[in-house]
């Protein structure tokens, strides 16, 4: 009887050199996504590749374009877009490791860093720009002909979390970068997602013949992962933060690293603020920290420096968190898929998790909505009941939300009264 062997890098048209660098990096046989699509972007074809998060999407990519990369090294030869900055940063650490013998230049442009630096490393060009369509937009838009001139003669172009990048929130942005780069003849455009939406697939007719579809099929429901235990928890909508607190502390759970997903960045300053006065070693990730600080918070956590992190849903697809162990739904995410997107940060790479959804008297629907659309019940998490969280936490928690709340005011009065002193420097 012949077995069945998963086929090597090499085998799929890499270079022993790159596959040297992917063992290196512990990488050794190539996954399903990797598999369909590095053959296929080898030998010049346009790609859409859909799998889930966790799966090897990002070196999917990275690997045949740096293939290509040592084959003909010019210019700014790939421009890979992504929808948000720790995305672009962890893809950059992963172009930075694989190229590491290539001498290789990319630049990230991203807001929250100096326009004036990232306009002249665009300037230089460099191998591989990985940018958010905001930022990239804006030094289109704003810089000189010197700045953007090497965008026009790409090779690749990369959609990373494709099916967001077509939302039309993007679009203007969006429009804008793909209106310099080069024409689509001459480029491979890539498209990577967890979600294979409509408007991914529309995109096939614009490239007739010319492009490779590959989605992986999950197993099971879904993509809900087969190591997921699912479970809720009905909470009185104004005492969460304290069933919050009772939750995390339990004996089981004291040491576990967990996600808290909020659906409001005002939310997650508020829980980070309350949690960090109840002495919860916590971090937090949302759109309104600066760069550094989100940086750093999410390195603190991957270090286990902070062993709980508050965040909306920039942490729920696409960066590389390992070992959580329980992801905490605060909010309900009004989408089915960014439940699904939240919950699959746990329980990776056949791992055991726990998701718990707080469910207030304002989300039963959301949460029968959920339960239909993955095709599993929640069960009831039985570990926290009233008793308890009247007992252990609620009169302690409460007095510290509300000093959270108060810090918030204050620092919001002082960068208002800042603004003015400084208008009236100005005037």
């Amino acid at each position: 009887m012949s077995v069945k062997t998963s086929p090597s890098f090499v085998s799929l048209g890499l270079s022993k050199p790159l596959s040297d660098a992917l063992a290196s990096m512990a990488i050794r046989r190539p996954s399903q996504i990797q598999i369909a699509c590095i053959p296929q972007i080898l030998q010049g074809k346009n790609c859409i590749g859909g799998a889930r998060t966790g799966s090897g999407k990002t070196l999917a990519f990275a690997a045949p374009i740096l293939q290509k990369f040592s084959e003909d090294p010019f210019g700014v030869f790939a421009v890979v877009l992504t929808p948000t900055r720790e995305l672009a940063l962890q893809i950059s650490e992963q172009f930075a490791a694989l190229g590491a013998s290539m001498n290789l230049r990319q630049s990230v442009i991203v807001g929250g860093m100096d326009m004036v630096r990232q306009g002249l490393e665009l300037q230089a060009r460099p191998h591989i720009v990985i940018a958010t369509p905001g930022r990239l937009a804006d030094h289109i838009r704003s810089s000189g002909d010197e700045v953007t001139a090497g965008l026009r003669r790409v090779r690749f172009l990369v959609l990373d979390e494709a099916d967001r990048l077509l939302n039309p929130g993007f679009a203007e942005d969006l429009e804008t970068c793909m209106g310099i780069l080069s024409n689509s003849k001459d480029r491979q455009t890539l498209l990577f997602t967890a979600t294979v939406t409509p408007s991914v697939l529309a995109l096939k007719e614009k490239f007739k013949d010319k492009i490779y579809v590959h989605e992986v099929k999950q197993s099971g429901k879904l993509s809900i992962p087969e190591g997921l235990s699912q479970y809720y928890i009905l909470v009185p909508s104004r005492v969460r933060e304290a069933y919050l607190v009772s939750l995390l502390t339990l004996p089981l759970n004291e040491k576990r690293s967990a996600i808290v997903f909020v659906n409001r960045t005002v939310t997650a300053d508020i829980l980070y603020r309350t949690l960090k006065l109840m002495k919860v070693r916590v971090t937090s990730l949302h759109s309104r920290l600066p760069q550094p600080e989100r940086v750093n918070s999410l390195n603190r956590f991957r270090s286990e420096a902070a062993r709980v992190l508050v965040a909306t849903d920039v942490a729920s697809r696409g960066l590389d968190i390992p070992s959580v162990q329980m992801v905490i739904n605060f909010d309900i995410p009004g989408d089915s898929d960014d439940y699904i997107h939240r919950v699959g940060r746990t329980a990776r790479a056949g791992r055991v998790g726990e998701s718990i959804s707080f469910v207030t008297e304002n989300d039963v629907d959301r949460i029968k909505a959920i339960e239909g659309y993955v095709g599993v019940e929640m069960k009831k998490y039985e570990s926290i009941s009233e008793q308890i969280v009247i007992r252990d936490s609620l009169r302690q928690v409460s007095g510290a939300k509300r000093e959270a709340m108060m810090d918030i005011e204050r620092e919001s009065t002082d960068i208002v009264g800042r603004r003015k002193e400084n208008k009236i420097k100005r005037s």
